[in-house]
Order: C-alpha cells, then structure tokens, then sequence
C-alpha cells in the first residue's frame, strides 16, 4: 500500500525531471553561438509602444474565446459570459503556472460546480474546445506551408501528422456520444466494485453530453467562425509585436509559428514553456528573415507579455471566485 501511495508522485518527479532536462537541452542547441550583444539591443531599444495595441488586442481576443465556450457550456445551462470569461482566465493562469496543463481542470471545476453543471460536463466541453482548436490551429498552418517554401521540412511534416491525428480526434469526438450504449457496457465488465462503476457511467454520460454540445449545427457554425476570428487576431497581434524588434512578419508567417508553438505545448515541458518556445521560434522565425537574437528577443517579450495579461485577468477571476464561494447562491449551487 505505501508504495502506491508514493507512485503518482514518482510519476510527477519523473515528468518533472524530463521537462527540466528537456527544456535544458533545447535552450542549450537555441542559445548556442547567440551574438548577447545583438539580443540585448533588441530588448532594450525596442519599439514598446506597439504594446498599446498588441494589449488591449490579445484582451479582447481573451473574452472572444470566453464567447466560444460559452456556445458550447450553454447548451446545458445558460451562464452568463463574464462568468465564462474569469473561469476561462483562472484556467490560463493555471496551465502557466502548473503542470500537466492543470488549468483545464480548474476551470472546468470551477464553472461547473459554481453554476450546478458538474465538472464532468464542463471539463468535455474544454477538452472538446482544446481539441478543435489545435485541429483548426494545425490546418490554418498547413494551409500555409503551402505557400511559404522556406520552411524547416521536420516542422512541415510535423504539421502534417498532428493534421492527421487532430482529425482522428474530430473523428472520434463526433462519433463518441453515438457510442454511449457501448461504452457504458464496456464499462459494466470492467473488474471493479459496483459503486464505482455506477460512478465511472455518470461521469461518462455527462462527458458526452458535453461533447454532444458540438452537434448543433448552429452552435458548431458559431464555433467555427469565432475560432477563425481567434486566430486571426492572434496572427494580426504577432505582425504588430514583432515590430517591436524592428521586424515584420505576414499573416501567413504568424499563422505557421502559432502552428507550431501550438504543436510544441504538446511537448511535457516546464511551465511556461521555458525552452521549448525558445527552440521553436529560432527554429521558424530565422528562416523568415530574423536573426537568432531577434527571434530569441521576440519571444523573450511575447512570453513577458503573456504572463503579465494572464496573470493580471487571472488574478481578478481567483478574486472573484473567493468572493463568490461565501455566497449562499454559489453554496446551494455547490451542495445540489
């Protein structure tokens, strides 16, 4: 029994340890030959003024992304969107801050419990969210690889297998809650007592009723157009921050490095990404026309810049969300 007990923390010890070695060898490889000089530079003469647009820019895109979660959670329930918006936020903080992308599952315990959905129905949609917006992510990249030919061909075929296993994982997101029936009775013969697997069905019937969310057709159209909309704003926000450096990017270029940072968040790494996001903007943005300083610089600034705008909505939504827990609406909500 003790050894069991001490296995989940072997478990997060050995991850920890991976991403600490992985993140050291990928800064090592991108920070080998750096001209310090030219890095520095960057960052002290930089263009910050571009800043009043990229922030106010990446807020609202922030709330646009509450909105499209909202089409998905509001299928069961009606929330109102500025709750959405500081769960969604909690949740960002979260994932920066903790391991194992934490965050999913704070804000989908938070929303859940606050408003008498249950985390189990909440926590699809977001995975249901994640999901399509890495497959949208991926083909907008792919579509632009098309015509940008001086790429590293290892990221283009990375691009083009997480295209094929994004689409897997539409596949099964659609055809899952067509399944319920099967699963349910693929659960029934597992070995375990039967409370639990009376548990394991609940949780499972909420977990598609959440991804069942997608098969309006009106609510799947909505969440499609304000996923583009996401992206394209985000795309636009890189083209303004990179002028901070005194250099330029297009919109296809912008597309393909939020292509494969997406892809590289898949990678088990530190929070924050340390190292890995270095690795990958050296890797995509040098054969653009930038520097190894001026790449490193960018990113540098772009990862500042996003923990400030994180931090400083998250910390407003775990302000919000202590307040709300005393509330004898939010206790009813918590105890049905």
């Amino acid at each position: 029994m003790g050894n069991d007990k001490k296995t989940p923390n072997n478990r997060s010890n050995l991850l920890l340890g991976f991403s600490l070695l992985l993140a050291a060898v990928l800064l090592y490889y991108t920070l080998r030959g750096l001209n310090w000089q030219t890095f520095w530079d960057s960052i002290r003469f930089g263009h910050y003024e571009f800043l009043l647009l990229t922030i106010p820019i990446t807020s609202i895109n922030y709330f646009i992304r509450a909105l499209r979660w909202s089409f998905l959670v509001n299928s069961e329930k009606k929330i109102p969107i500025i709750s959405i918006f500081w769960a969604n936020m909690v949740g960002y903080m979260g994932n920066d801050y903790l391991p194992a992308r934490a965050g999913e599952l704070i804000r989908s315990a938070y929303l859940g419990r606050q408003n008498g959905l249950g985390t189990s129905f909440v926590l699809a949609t977001a995975l249901a969210e994640r999901l399509l917006d890495v497959i949208a992510l991926v083909l907008i990249g792919s579509v632009s690889l098309l015509v940008q030919s001086n790429i590293s061909p290892l990221l283009a075929n990375a691009l083009r297998f997480m295209a094929f296993v994004g689409t897997v994982g539409l596949l099964v997101i659609i055809a899952a809650p067509f399944q319920e029936n099967l699963i349910h009775r693929i659960v029934d013969k597992l070995p375990l007592p039967e409370k639990i697997l009376s548990t394991i069905s609940q949780q499972i019937s909420k977990f598609l009723t959440g991804i069942r969310s997608l098969h309006n057709g009106r609510r799947l159209g909505l969440f499609i157009l304000l996923t583009g909309t996401i992206w394209l704003i985000d795309a636009y926000a890189n083209t303004l921050g990179v002028r901070i450096i005194s250099q330029t990017l297009t919109i296809r270029q912008a597309f393909i490095l939020l292509a494969a940072l997406g892809l590289s968040s898949a990678i088990p790494s530190t929070p924050g990404y340390i190292g890995v996001y270095q690795f990958v903007a050296v890797s995509v943005l040098t054969p653009f026309g930038f520097s190894q300083a001026n790449a490193l610089a960018y990113i540098l600034i772009s990862q500042i810049l996003h923990y400030i705008l994180v931090s400083f909505w998250g910390l407003i939504g775990l302000w919000r969300i202590n307040r709300l827990k005393s509330s004898p609406e939010t206790v009813e909500l918590i105890k049905e």
